[in-house]
């Protein structure tokens, strides 16, 4: 049976969602009730450079206001902070705080976690040839922090 180019977006967006969700209860086990997804992506891309909501919304593809907002959301919760920018003593830079650093490194242990699962169930040479598959649909560096809009939204659905 022949499967449509649809049907190929939609399991591979099944396996991300799969990894995602699995991800997110098991942050949630571990004391991190508060996270989303899109949260993940903001923080790697404020860990990346992006030290203000106009270069966070440009690296995610979305509007200063809609990166305002979630760096409000991250810094009430303690995963960001805003400090001095030692260039300009008038700006303000955001930094990824203790907290979310401690967060993404338990975030990469738990998909660490979940690709073991995958390998458990499918076997290590299925597993590598996936990934060498996708490497060689997608490239290397699949992700870049400037994430089309409607993927932003669609991960950050609950703030």
């Amino acid at each position: 049976m022949s499967r449509s180019g649809a049907d190929l977006a939609l399991l591979m967006l099944g396996g991300f969602r799969s990894l995602v969700d699995a991800a997110t209860l098991e942050l949630a086990a571990r004391g991190y009730e508060d996270v989303r997804p899109l949260h993940d992506f903001a923080l790697r891309a404020i860990a990346a450079g992006a030290d203000s909501a106009s270069e966070l919304g440009r690296r995610m593809a979305v509007t200063k206001q809609a990166a305002a907002r979630t760096v409000a959301v991250l810094e009430e919760r303690g995963y960001v902070e805003r400090k001095v920018d030692p260039a300009d003593a008038r700006r303000m830079r955001l930094e990824v705080s203790e907290r979310g650093s401690t967060l993404l490194r338990e975030g990469e242990q738990i998909f660490d976690e979940l690709r073991n699962r995958w390998q458990r169930q499918i076997g290590a040479a299925k597993l590598a040839e996936l990934e060498s598959l996708l490497t060689e649909l997608v490239g290397a560096q699949p992700v870049r922090f400037d994430t089309p809009g409607w993927l932003a939204r669609d991960l950050g659905e609950r703030l």
